[in-house]
């Protein structure tokens, strides 16, 4: 059963966002006595809510002088646990440069099961080997969970990675898309290291 990952929603007046989760995702964050939620509540100053019943999370500040982007990473957070990311892997989006991004295969191919499974193969990859190659050229983590693919990484690289993933799920060879990998990956590279010189 698919799920919206992509919809918060604000309360007027009071600032709350609403996160849906699968219940199998909700278990990642209140295992092992809520530890998860404690250290993010403690990281990002706010309070998080898990409603078990209707499967899904609510982030608010917990004090008055919480930064609204704290609010907002704190959901960000949970959004990436939601679509599969470990949460070693989806505290990185507490970094200020960090984003999310996702790929909902639904609008992207229909709803058919078959299509959709042989799309998040070609993205997988045989033991996982492609979708290892994507994160490693591009620095991003990405999880294939349900029917997301979710991309975690700095803005420009993420970015990248979401090319690499919509050009395979067009049917693109995979030696195809990694040469566009490595090039564009080159000129980024390259174009950071200009940017320091230059701020020298």
């Amino acid at each position: 059963m698919g799920f919206d990952a992509k919809k918060p929603q604000v309360i007027p007046g009071v600032l709350k966002l609403y996160v849906r989760i699968p219940l199998e995702r909700i278990k990642v964050l209140t295992s092992n006595n809520r530890q998860v939620i404690k250290e993010l509540e403690d990281r990002t100053l706010t309070k998080i809510s898990i409603d078990e019943v209707n499967s899904y999370a609510i982030v608010e500040p917990s004090t008055p002088n919480t930064p609204v982007i704290n609010v907002i990473k704190a959901k960000e957070f949970i959004n990436a646990v939601a679509v599969g990311f470990p949460p070693e892997k989806a505290w990185r989006l507490l970094n200020d440069d960090q984003v999310l991004l996702i790929i909902d295969l639904k609008v992207a191919v229909g709803d058919a099961q078959n299509h959709l499974m042989r799309i998040k193969g070609r993205v997988i990859g045989e033991g996982g080997r492609v979708r290892k190659n994507i994160e490693e050229i591009t620095g991003t983590y990405i999880s294939v969970y349900d029917d997301y693919v979710a991309i975690i990484g700095d803005y420009e690289s993420a970015n990248l990675a979401r090319e690499a993933v919509e050009m395979l799920i067009q049917g693109r060879q995979h030696t195809t898309v990694y040469k566009y990998l490595d090039r564009v990956a080159h000129e980024v590279k390259k174009k950071r290291i200009t940017t320091i010189w230059s701020k020298d």
